[in-house]
């Protein structure tokens, strides 16, 4: 392959915006077209994912990604046996009774005009056949995230992000201690925490109020649901020390806490919890867990202290109780760096697993990142997914919770575009870790580019590759997608500008092909080369045909 050489525009993006609001004349041009790019047509658009995992004989719940005006309303033909959409919501539930694919036409119409798409849910043993999209709780509240918090960016992700594809609401870190708070990051020795009879941990209800009377999280799952969208929720390895010393039985079972118990096991920065021994109570624990879960309505889980060091036999029995739960839920391990060497087990045992330690706002941090895309190449495929962590945007650590100083982010808008960029081509799972009511213009045109999120969620699974090139600082990554299209990312990764040229055959593209910029939603046109002036840090997103 030829090398990647010369300049000839050049994207100059200045540094952190820092105002919630912003005006327009705090914006480059080609940040307001970013920005403009991000706003939905009048007309009603079909945006997001278009193939669906989910588990024949279980609850079903998908609202329709579309933007445009409100209100739209919906129709559907030869929607399978089992299901229903509300023509109003454009929610669709119920479920289906036996494995197969189900390919069904959707219409969406409002003042404006009408779209139609076809949509496939395949029932199987696979969920996340795309990468997860939402929003988690940590990065703006630590482990004091309160009830009405988790609602209001929930009310949010529904009315300005749904509409492109982002779809669950993630409560991390704490939630069962009524005693959390601030510069309290990595839990209290002996802390209170909430349980049911059995040991499981439950909400507590000074900051959960809906999850009285041993409800657990029935009520606020309902609350997200009913938004159309799905609700998730973070745990930490291991059984309770407190259910241990009281040597609580287990629900379901005649064994007790202390047989599932390894108290050798502990976590080395959260003092909750013992590990899991790999023996009939421990899987009795897992599965009396799992049920608890399910029963709540929670459709994702996020299991802490998993991967480093890597846990084999308890991520086994984590999976084993999803699997019989009666529920479809989406499985995530934390933190990292899992062990590459653990690849082909933990891409069979869960839909994603963290990459990376803690990501934060720092350029070191998202420099890092392409290392460990490159490392984790091999491992991306439906239904698996190498995860990044979370995207540190917007507003983080609400009032000076455990994450740090209350702030805006700290990337630049140059490297705001190159997280959300590289993330979205390798690809990644985004969830936002943003107070997302708080989101300037800026921060809301990065997360609603309906052509960006789509990247991400390609159906075809494929991952990004890196290209070499003589250019110190500067990669060129490319992924191919469901529509036999290529796209592009350019990146650079140095400290100063750096100037990069493609001459498309040396990707293996037709000579002059038609290019387009995603993030701003424009078509260049077609040339045999593409030149670019990249800022430090900075990147191009392209999508070539």
């Amino acid at each position: 392959m030829n090398k990647l050489l010369l300049p000839l525009i050049c994207f100059a993006l200045p540094g952190n915006f820092l105002s919630a609001a912003g005006t327009e004349s705090n914006f480059t041009p080609r940040e307001q077209q970013i920005i403009a790019a991000a706003q939905p047509a009048a007309a009603p658009q079909f945006n997001g994912a278009s193939v669906i995992g989910v588990r024949p004989a279980t609850p079903v719940l998908y609202k329709l990604t579309v933007s445009g005006d409100l209100p739209i309303t919906y129709a559907a033909k030869k929607l399978p046996d089992g299901l229903i959409l509300d023509e109003q919501t454009g929610i669709i539930t119920g479920a289906l009774a036996a494995k197969g694919e189900y390919t069904f036409t959707v219409t969406a119409r409002n003042s404006a005009g009408k779209a139609a798409a076809k949509i496939k849910f395949v029932a199987g043993d696979t969920l996340a056949l795309t990468p997860p999209l939402g929003w988690n709780s940590y990065d703006a509240f630590g482990d004091n995230v309160v009830e009405s918090e988790v609602l209001a960016n929930a009310r949010y992700l529904a009315a300005e992000m749904q509409p492109v594809g982002w779809d669950t609401v993630v409560v991390d870190y704490c939630w069962s201690d009524p005693g959390a708070h601030d510069n309290n990051r990595n839990g209290r020795v002996n802390a209170p925490l909430v349980m049911d009879a059995f040991g499981r941990l439950l909400p507590a209800t000074n900051r959960f109020p809906s999850a009285v009377d041993g409800t657990g999280f029935t009520a606020l799952a309902h609350a997200v649901h009913s938004l159309g969208l799905k609700f998730g929720i973070h745990v930490m390895r291991g059984i309770p020390r407190h259910a241990v010393a009281a040597n609580l039985f287990i629900e379901g079972s005649r064994h007790t806490a202390a047989e599932a118990a390894d108290p050798d096991d502990q976590c080395t920065w959260c003092p909750d919890m013992f590990g899991v021994r790999a023996n009939a109570a421990g899987q009795a624990w897992y599965d009396a867990c799992a049920r608890l879960w399910a029963g709540w309505g929670v459709d994702y889980i996020k299991v802490d202290d998993l991967s480093r060091p890597y846990h084999t036999a308890e991520i086994e029995m984590i999976r084993r109780a999803l699997d019989q739960c009666g529920r479809a839920i989406v499985f995530s391990t934390s933190p990292g760096e899992t062990p590459i060497v653990a690849g082909e087990h933990i891409e069979t045992h869960a839909n994603l697993w963290r990459v990376s330690d803690d990501f934060w706002d720092n350029w070191k941090f998202l420099d890092h990142e392409f290392t460990l895309g490159d490392r984790w190449h091999n491992h991306v495929a439906p239904g698996h997914w190498p995860d990044a962590d979370m995207l540190p945007l917007g507003h983080l650590s609400v009032r000076h919770r455990s994450v740090g100083n209350d702030r805006r982010t700290h990337f630049t808008r140059a490297e705001s575009l190159t997280l959300l960029t590289l993330w979205s081509l390798l690809p990644s799972p985004l969830m936002v870790g943003a107070n997302l009511p708080d989101n300037d213009a800026w921060t809301r045109a990065l997360l609603a580019n309906p052509e960006v999120i789509a990247l991400d969620q390609d159906a075809l699974g494929a991952p990004a590759q890196r290209l070499t090139n003589t250019v110190a600082g500067v990669e060129i990554w490319t992924r191919p997608l469901a529509d036999q299209t290529l796209a592009v990312g350019l990146f650079n990764r140095g400290q100063t500008a750096a100037p990069v040229k493609l001459v498309w055959q040396d990707l293996g593209v037709r000579p002059r092909p038609a290019v387009r910029d995603l993030w701003r939603r424009q078509d260049l046109g077609r040339a045999k080369t593409y030149a670019a002036e990249l800022p430090p840090h900075g990147s191009v997103l392209l999508k070539v045909e």
